[in-house]
């Protein structure tokens, strides 16, 4: 989804269950629209009246009339249940490392938005309104991506939210890091005073998680595709054999997913036209199996979205207020560990994908193996072509990254670490699972950039040498080579690609590359 897109659409809150795909257009910058309705407006009160009931006849309500975590049998005197929120926000407000990027923050805020809205937290319509107010003004608070063990919520990341709130700590806004209380001064924004449910209700639960979770998956479902599209111009640089990816081979193994990377292969080589352009008769592993190691994460992705929308649209919260029964019920729903373990599986599929393009990197870069190219893919001729080495950095950047990506697989959430008095004793590790995930992205879109570039030379060596005619290329494959040469030009004599590389990985996370068949 570009960004022209997002910004197009208003995204309903409160109306049904939101998608991946509308939190990642409200990352992008998407409005946002509450539902109005006066019964939904009701809905929601009736929870806050609730708790405001329970102050008037002094029940017990953890968070409310108590300390918060290990200190729930600390009972709090009625005259300070007003100022318990604010203290929440403000002893959380410890987060260390780098800050969320604005689309980052501005997910996060669609995730607690939403979360709120299911009417199970107590708040008021209110502080809903004035999420919606802050994502409207992209006013977005600053969020150190560090500090959350993912139970109990991520409660030191959602602080920087809830602290925004009632206009303290810092925001970004029209592009700089400003000091939330001149915002609010400037825009004549009155700060909140948080209601005595309503810290808890913010920062209690798996917002941070499942937000980098929502952008993880759109990245992921993109790059399955996109190493597909790559797969077919290694195959093409490499005169491989398309019978590898043949419709009655993949109906012996009907993976769904494994299968339809095997279709995308398969049409963009134009296999049933073309069946055979090379004297092996089985290619090396990368390119032959390329549709069993794609199609694992591409299998994948269907438990991974419904994992994902399920916490996205519940209410990840403690206690959970039942406004209608009039009920407070107590448990665990902070809990991030299906969000964990999407992220954890997510972060292996990805960094085998690296993998796997490094593998064909190494193959087309190798005169031993590329059936016949020059040494490094370099397009120099003559006596010059001594000095010149064509990818070879590259190729050895793309080892790098992915060595970084593989080792950044160890699963995170089996480093449950007991904490806070022994009270959060078993916790899910979430946050830092989605941030590890993340990073392999990153990495693995790198080895993807530098792939793109690569095989566009291979195959344009290969028409230059009368190998392969431009016209037997499929309008897809034609389209990428044409895409990627508006950026690059053949790489004859030694230059810096830095910049053309970090071009193109923009782009790839911008989801430029035309990879949709």
């Amino acid at each position: 989804m570009n960004q022209a897109s997002s910004k197009a659409s208003v995204i309903q809150f409160g109306q049904g269950a939101l998608t991946i795909e509308e939190v990642v257009a409200v990352a992008k910058g998407a409005q946002v629209q509450l539902n109005r309705q006066p019964e939904y407006q009701e809905y929601i009160q009736k929870g806050a009246r609730f708790i405001d009931s329970l102050l008037a006849e002094e029940g017990v309500v953890y968070g409310v009339t108590t300390g918060y975590g290990d200190s729930c049998t600390v009972t709090v005197g009625l005259d300070l249940v007003h100022e318990l929120p604010l203290h929440l926000s403000r002893f959380h407000g410890c987060g260390l490392g780098q800050i969320l990027s604005v689309e980052q923050s501005r997910a996060v805020m669609a995730c607690r938005l939403n979360s709120l809205a299911v009417g199970k937290s107590g708040v008021s319509y209110q502080l809903l309104e004035r999420i919606e107010t802050l994502l409207n003004l992209n006013i977005v608070p600053v969020i150190p991506e560090e500090g959350s063990v993912g139970a109990s919520g991520d409660l030191t990341p959602l602080s920087y939210l809830a602290a925004v709130l009632v206009g303290e700590r810092e925001v970004i806004y029209q592009g700089e890091r400003q000091e939330t209380a001149k915002v609010f001064n400037k825009l004549n924004i009155t700060p909140l005073k948080l209601r005595p449910k309503e810290g808890l209700a913010l920062m209690n639960g798996t917002a941070v998680m499942t937000a980098i979770a929502c952008m993880a998956f759109a990245r992921g479902e993109y790059l399955a595709r996109l190493a597909s599209r790559i797969t077919a111009m290694a195959s093409l640089t490499l005169k491989g054999n398309s019978n590898h990816f043949d419709d009655i081979l993949f109906d012996a193994k009907p993976h769904p997913g494994q299968n339809q990377i095997a279709a995308w292969i398969r049409d963009d080589l134009n296999h049933h036209h073309h069946p055979r352009n090379s004297d092996r008769l089985q290619d090396r592993y990368s390119i032959r199996c390329a549709p069993h190691i794609i199609g694992v994460l591409q299998d994948a992705l269907p438990f991974m979205r419904q994992f994902i929308e399920t916490e996205l649209n519940s209410a990840n919260d403690n206690p959970i207020v039942d406004g209608e029964g009039e009920h407070i019920l107590h448990g665990g729903h902070f809990y991030g560990g299906h969000i964990a373990f999407v992220m954890d599986s997510m972060k292996n599929t990805i960094a085998n994908i690296a993998d796997l393009i490094d593998r064909q990197m190494a193959l087309v870069m190798d005169p031993k193996f590329n059936n016949g190219l020059p040494a490094n893919l370099s397009a120099s001729t003559g006596a010059r072509s001594a000095i010149n080495h064509g990818f070879k950095a590259v190729q050895i950047g793309v080892s790098a990254w992915t060595a970084e990506a593989l080792k950044q697989t160890m699963p995170a959430s089996v480093f449950s670490r007991s904490t806070e008095c022994h009270n959060q004793d078993k916790v899910s590790m979430g946050t830092i699972a989605a941030r590890d995930c993340m990073r392999v992205l990153q990495l693995t879109e790198q080895v993807a950039a530098a792939a793109l570039l690569a095989m566009t030379q291979g195959i344009k060596l290969r028409i230059d040498r009368d190998e392969l005619k431009a016209a037997s290329l499929t309008p897809s494959v034609a389209k990428t080579l044409e895409q990627v040469s508006q950026d690059f030009e053949p790489l004859i004599e030694d230059r810096p690609l830095e910049g053309v590389l970090r071009q193109t990985i923009e782009k790839i996370q911008q989801g430029y590359w035309e990879v949709c068949h």
